[in-house]
């Protein structure tokens, strides 16, 4: 198992690099020096802002990279 330290000046920004962290599925757990206060305030935005809550979004759709390019970039025959 690997270990990243990372020291973060802002507190805003801590916050939000510790709810994607903890979004993320393969980060086994991730400590701060806050945790109490950080928790708490992950909870009440983790009902607001799930991560993972349009995983199925493109499910049962027949979405390729083609069609994506055809449709974004069509050609225009003079």
């Amino acid at each position: 198992m690997e270990q990243i330290v990372v020291q973060v000046s802002d507190k805003q920004k801590a916050k939000v690099l510790f709810e994607l962290l903890t979004a993320l599925d393969f980060v086994d757990s991730v400590k701060t020096s806050q945790t109490e206060e950080v928790q708490e305030d992950v909870t009440d935005q983790e009902e607001k802002l799930d991560f993972f809550s349009v995983a199925g979004l493109w499910q049962d759709r027949d979405v390729t990279l083609e069609s994506i390019r055809q449709k974004a970039w069509p050609r225009q025959y003079s």
